[in-house]
């Protein structure tokens, strides 16, 4: 085997043999960033995003393969990364291709950005050489600089950086998506960016509401209002310069600023109590094996709680889980399906069995995804209260802390493999 040194310097000599001049396969019009050595460092290196980089050759047959595929991921991606190509055919590009590890084509490298400016992390790329794969592996890699808000510090987060606006979603999904990722990383350093699963804070605050479409570009217009994008989000080259400072918000057109009572105008009408306090109804009870396999231990069953209560704690358990369920169906949010398992179905002790916790405790609530094949135990069973209970539904619904993997012969047939959703938000 040759020494790293002697292979970066054949990889040098094999580039520099090849045909000169030849026309490359991407068009001026093509979706895919054409670079040179000297744009490189500009537009992907220096860049906030992360991008994929194609080294490839015109006489390349494989390359000529990858184009659609490339390019119809480059449309995917518009907006969320970069995806770009260099033709190491070109003899100015020829030494860089070699400094890059080139040694044969196509090759495609996708490069993330690290704390260190203008040293980004690059990687080669081993997947399929399909649209949808390439997607997938860019969007992963994709910076979060999102907060993850909740209720308890909300507050606190908006008090930071008193002088910078802020952006915050409210969503009824538990992960974060790659559009407001992209997002955050157009206006980071210019507008702080959160995500909150629930519901608005109260009436004091007098937030301007975005009411459009869920799409990168109308969302950007209107946070422009607020603070100017990055350079590097309008297409400019990502140097050293530092966000601009926030503008002012635009008037509307008899020159006064929005009312509160226009922003708010589409909103959904605020709960209001009846005359008489509504009780919180029963969460549901899986009497037989075959229930709770159709409604939890499914091949394509979503996240579900099970809630596994010895008799003698029965009562109070059940009573906090139903008030949750109770409280977030009276502000209209969505929560996962919550089942109570009595001892008497043959699956509580099945599902205690294989996943190996034993008859010592008598509560075990878990959080269960038969679909994606994991699963999550409430550890702190001796703190049975509503505010622990929703905080571990808080973590589990935004994706915070370890999963186990469910182990085989617990789901009711194979388990489909995880999919990937690139345009929520």
């Amino acid at each position: 085997m040759l020494p790293q040194s002697s292979t970066g310097l054949l990889a040098a000599l094999l580039l520099s043999a090849l045909p000169a001049n030849a026309d490359g396969l991407y068009t001026k019009k093509s979706p895919v960033l054409q670079l040179t050595p000297k744009t490189y460092g500009s537009l992907i290196a220096n860049s906030n995003h992360t991008s994929i980089v194609e080294f490839y050759a015109p006489w390349c047959g494989h390359c000529q393969n990858l184009k659609p595929a490339y390019e119809k991921a480059a449309q995917n991606l518009n907006g969320l990364a970069k995806v770009a190509a260099i033709n190491c055919d070109e003899d100015e590009n020829k030494p860089f291709c070699g400094q890059m590890g080139v040694q044969g084509f196509p090759t495609l490298k996708i490069i993330v950005p690290s704390k260190k400016p203008g040293k980004p992390r690059v990687e080669d790329y081993q997947g399929q050489r399909s649209a949808k794969a390439i997607v997938d592996a860019v969007v992963d890699r994709i910076p979060n600089h999102v907060k993850r808000a909740t209720d308890k510090d909300l507050d606190k987060w908006v008090a930071q950086n008193e002088d910078r606006p802020k952006a915050i979603l409210f969503t009824e999904k538990g992960s974060t998506g790659s559009l407001i990722r992209a997002l955050a990383i157009d206006f980071l350093g210019a507008i702080d960016v959160a995500q909150h699963w629930s519901f608005c804070p109260g009436a004091d605050a007098e937030p301007k509401i975005y009411e459009g479409e869920l799409k990168k570009k109308p969302i950007t217009e209107f946070l422009s209002q607020f603070a100017a994008p990055n350079p590097d989000a309008t297409g400019e080259a990502a140097g050293d310069s530092k966000p601009k400072s926030k503008s002012k918000a635009k008037p509307t057109k008899n020159g006064k600023p929005e009312s509160r009572e226009d922003a708010v105008e589409n909103q959904e009408p605020e709960v209001k109590p009846t005359q008489e306090p509504v009780a919180a109804p029963s969460i549901p009870s899986l009497e037989t094996l075959e229930e709770l396999n159709s409604k939890c231990l499914g091949p394509k069953t979503n996240t579900c709680v099970l809630a596994l209560v010895a008799d003698p704690e029965k009562a109070n358990v059940l009573s906090a889980l139903s008030e949750i369920a109770h409280r977030h169906s009276q502000r209209g949010a969505q929560l996962f399906p919550l089942f109570d398992i009595p001892s008497a179905n043959t699956g509580a002790q099945s599902v205690r069995t294989q996943l190996g916790l034993g008859d010592s405790n008598p509560v075990e609530l878990l959080a269960i995804n038969s679909r994606r094949g994991w699963w999550r135990r409430y550890e702190t069973a001796n703190d049975l209260s509503i505010a622990a209970i929703e905080a571990w539904f808080d973590a589990v619904r935004l994706g915070d802390g370890a999963k186990e993997k469910l182990p085989e012969g617990i789901v009711d047939a194979p388990q489909d493999k995880e999919t990937s959703d690139h345009d929520e938000l």
